[in-house]
């Protein structure tokens, strides 16, 4: 295992890609979702060779993992705020020995710019925390709760550093809740990012949208582009194809894959 500190509240998941990949993660804390595989795809079929990318709120590195695997960019940098969790997916990097290609930087995301440097990346992704910070009984030092409640980052600081770590034409690339549509697309030409390709993921046909994935381009033309929904289940409950492609699941024969 590359000599690769595993604890024993951590387990290593196969994330069942060609090369191989896998990933430590604690379940304690959180274990990453469909969202993310979903957002590392999406990203994917558009991210161009040789390029740098950056994700933020990387969490435990699943999406510069993924990213890895799906695109031949040069370089994809993690930048994740929370020191554990940064070290979390410091060692999954070295577990897969994929460092020449990803690296892991704990900071605040609001500070990429001084940390990489102004316009240095071709593309950003983010999986952002969902959940709007009104106070309550939270505790704001939890990983958890940090992870999913917008306590150190809001969307407004997401796409302002994108924008400013982001070169010309450079994409940005998140997924969210619908409920927070309309927020993004004002926040993207608010800070010049201008939306260029959405589209909405049902868990099936006879339900609505919960999530949706924006692209948008800095300085880019305005022309939005509606991607055909993505299903994730079939009515039987079932993974629709799309889905088990996305996740690299072997056809066995039509209509039924091995995991």
């Amino acid at each position: 295992m590359n000599n690769v500190i595993v604890y024993p509240y951590e387990r290593i998941d196969d994330l069942q890609t060609p090369s191989g990949y896998r990933i430590i993660q604690n379940p304690d804390w959180f274990c990453f979702g469909v969202d993310a595989v979903l957002l590392a795809d999406f990203a994917a079929r558009t991210i161009k060779p040789k390029s740098c990318v950056l994700d933020m709120c990387t969490g435990n590195g699943i999406i510069p993992i993924l990213l890895a695997e799906k695109t031949t960019a040069s370089f994809v940098d993690g930048i994740e705020v929370q020191k554990s969790v940064a070290d979390m997916a410091k060692r999954s990097i070295l577990l897969n020995d994929i460092w020449d290609r990803v690296k892991i930087t704990c900071g605040d995301l609001k500070d990429s710019h001084d940390i990489f440097g102004k316009a240095q990346f071709d593309a950003v992704t983010c999986n952002p925390p969902y959940k709007e910070n009104f106070g309550g009984l939270k505790n704001s030092t939890d990983v958890v709760t940090i992870a999913r409640h917008e306590i150190l980052c809001n969307l407004e600081d997401i796409i302002e550093s994108a924008e400013k770590v982001l070169k010309p034409s450079g994409k940005l690339y998140l997924i969210h809740r619908p409920e927070r549509l309309a927020d993004i697309l004002c926040l993207m030409r608010k800070y010049r990012i201008e939306p260029k390709r959405l589209r909405f993921v049902h868990p099936s046909q006879s339900k609505v949208a919960t999530m949706i994935m924006v692209e948008g381009a800095k300085h880019g033309k305005a022309k939005l582009f509606l991607d055909p929904p993505l299903y994730v289940h079939n009515e039987d409950g079932s993974y629709t194809d799309e889905i088990n492609k996305i996740y690299g699941r072997k056809e066995l024969k039509e209509g039924e894959y091995i995991e």
